[in-house]
């Protein structure tokens, strides 16, 4: 996985229309849009060596988020799949699986994490800090 940490004061994420992959998360009309304040978004993109150990580089990627978390002294966490970011991508629903992995290992260090939905084209509102920590890069294994 390889992920890019912004660290904003606000983010805003609404869905335009279903993108290209045959496979994408329901969406129903309480989840169209997202909105974070004061928080970490991570934009994630699943790579094709992923699919080898899916719970391990979601455990890893979970433990790297959360240190960021810490040193930023942010509880609030947005993950958002983010293809721009590949080498090779992985097949959709591995995406999706370790996504969701991620999310569940983060809540259970008790972030208040959000997940958007996986294949969708959607409008992105961003305003992020800028100090050295405010976006980090990392690639997890």
């Amino acid at each position: 996985m390889r992920f890019l940490a912004i660290h904003v004061d606000y983010f805003a994420c609404r869905i335009t229309e279903r993108g290209r992959s045959k496979v994408y998360e329901p969406v129903v009309d309480d989840n169209r849009s997202s909105e974070l304040r004061e928080g970490l978004l991570i934009l994630a993109s699943v790579e094709k060596s992923d699919a080898t150990d899916p719970t391990g580089v979601a455990t890893r990627a979970a433990t790297e988020i959360g240190k960021l978390a810490t040193q930023l002294g942010v509880r609030g966490l947005l993950l958002h799949s983010f293809a721009h970011l590949f080498a090779e991508l992985s097949d959709p629903q591995t995406a999706i699986d370790v996504l969701a992995a991620t999310a569940a290992a983060l809540e259970a260090q008790g972030y208040a994490v959000q997940r958007t939905p996986f294949g969708w084209f959607n409008t992105l509102e961003i305003r992020a800090k800028g100090h050295p920590l405010s976006r980090v890069a990392r690639v997890v294994s």
